[in-house]
């Protein structure tokens, strides 16, 4: 929900540029990147170039290749690294980082990372926990210094906590920030960001909610966060995270740098909406720990392989043994510190993002070595990420990380009633319905002619095509989570099912 909501917002500020940017500019002018350029080939590269799959398919319906799914969904580069048996088991891009100069992805190709920026800050933040420069679960205000995040006796009565604000548990507002700035634009400070002054186009940062009471998504807490780190660290927060994190870690290819650094700009993706590049190729976010990193689909590789190796209890990498489990331990549904945490199956661990003109996802075992980071740079980029993870999976035997693509399901009446009613979470307000057709949802207000038929796969998962997402049922049908498509936000039911009316 939270992707197709930045593609929407993203569509009033492109479609004035859009109508004068000529049929030269489409992807489908370039001729095809060789081979070589987009890194090495081998039987895994060639397995998802070949067989990529919607979640639900018709019987007998053949794969898709790689080259039309990205042509279809207006993709004009990908990135994708996989993890397997704790090492980088490859790297490799496909299509074109430019458009308009038919620059094609390479294996070291940055892509702004966009919300993947907060699993890096949350590390960051604990490396200043344990080495004694910030507490975790301390009032945030006792470490901030240039400015002060205003009191609420109410809702906040003691503050708000390092922990709180990691696991988007602090009752803070400003959920994202959705536009970005043109290159040449001036910037606000991240003070301005926190208090909503101009030039920044964002609401201040305030409680809204009870701390520590409920999970409530909030970017503006990462920007808390940010200052509070720079205070304690008396370092600009770009050059503390190339300290303690991308640094020691080798990620060259990735730095919190906006606008982008030399280093970035010589190998960058531009970012595209509907077919051409958005204006400026790309926005600035100043916004860094909440959505500023740029980074290769390699690099984010690495720092998901160093999570997993102190989660396993190995030392010596960034973050002690104990404070890996700590971060990926939930503190509230299904998020830990700065991580989304996939419990359903074999528990997982990673993060999504979406800025405007890029989308981004990875995802890795809590228990095992393997994992990806897929990247893209325009268009439908999540349901094509969605199909590229999905082949990925099939290929490696990662069923929990993707389900592999299936038919639709037969379920009666009575199967489906038990997933009837209001369910509310998540920024989320849905009516579900059951009918003798199948299961239909509408958003809360809506007109009864928008509701969606959903696709079964089981009795307790179905699919919505609208919003490319899957969700998954609790066993007692009080809840409901995102399982593919985005990132697992939970909604919890609120108001019985209706009677269901049998007659047609």
């Amino acid at each position: 929900m939270r992707e197709k909501n930045h593609r929407l917002g993203l569509l009033g500020s492109v479609i004035a540029a859009l109508s004068a940017i000529t049929a030269a500019a489409q992807p489908g002018s370039c001729p095809a990147p060789s081979e070589a350029v987009g890194g090495p080939s081998n039987a895994h590269t060639r397995y998802a170039e070949a067989n990529l799959q919607p979640a639900v398919i018709e019987p007998g319906a053949r794969p898709f290749s790689l080259a039309e799914r990205m042509r279809q969904y207006d993709v004009p580069g990908l990135s994708v690294a996989v993890i397997h048996n704790g090492r980088l088991d490859w790297a490799r891009g496909w299509g074109f980082r430019d458009i308009a100069s038919c620059a094609p992805v390479t294996p070291d190709t940055a892509f702004q990372a966009a919300s993947i920026s907060k699993v890096v800050t949350a590390m960051v933040a604990l490396r200043l926990v344990e080495q004694g420069r910030i507490g975790l679960d301390r009032d945030i205000n006792e470490a901030l210094r240039s400015w002060q995040l205003p009191k609420d006796p109410k809702l906040a009565p003691g503050g708000v906590t390092l922990r709180q604000l990691l696991s988007h548990t602090a009752g803070l507002g400003v959920h994202g920030f959705d536009r970005g700035y043109p290159p040449d634009a001036p910037l606000p400070t991240t003070v301005q960001i926190l208090d909503g002054l101009p030039p920044a186009d964002s609401q201040p940062v305030r409680s809204i909610l009870p701390a520590g009471a409920q999970f409530q998504y909030s970017g503006g807490g990462y920007m808390v966060t940010q200052l509070a780190l720079s205070d304690v660290s008396r370092m600009a927060f770009a050059d503390l995270a190339e300290r303690e994190v991308l640094g020691p870690l080798g990620m060259t290819r990735s730095a919190f740098a906006m606008p982008p650094s030399a280093a970035i700009r010589a190998d960058m993706a531009f970012g595209s909406a509907y077919g051409a590049p958005i204006p400026g190729n790309y926005v600035v976010v100043p916004q860094l720990a909440a959505g500023g990193l740029w980074a290769s689909a390699g690099d984010l590789a690495r720092l998901l392989i160093d999570l997993q190796a102190s989660g396993a209890g190995e030392k010596g990498h960034r973050l002690s043994p104990a404070m890996a489990r700590a971060m990926m331990t939930p503190v509230r549904d299904n998020w830990g510190l700065g991580l989304a945490l996939y419990r359903d199956g074999v528990p997982r661990f990673g993060h999504d993002g979406v800025n405007p003109g890029f989308e981004s996802f990875m995802a890795a075992y809590l228990d095992k070595g393997d994992g990806i980071v897929v990247l893209t740079n325009g268009g439908d980029g999540r349901r094509l990420i969605n199909e590229v993870v999905r082949a990925v999976a099939a290929d490696y035997g990662w069923p929990d990380i993707a389900a592999p693509a299936t038919e639709e399901k037969s379920l009666s009446v009575a199967e489906l009633s038990r997933a009837a009613g209001r369910f509310e979470g998540s920024g989320l307000n849905i009516d579900i319905e059951a009918r003798p057709e199948g299961l239909f949802a509408r958003f809360v207000g809506a007109p009864a002619a928008a509701a969606e038929r959903l696709t079964a796969f089981s009795p307790t998962r179905f699919r919505s095509e609208s919003l490319g997402i899957t969700i998954g049922f609790a066993p007692d049908f009080s809840s409901f989570t995102f399982v593919d498509g985005g990132p697992p936000m939970k909604v919890v039911r609120t108001k019985p099912a209706p009677p269901v009316n049998e007659g047609n």
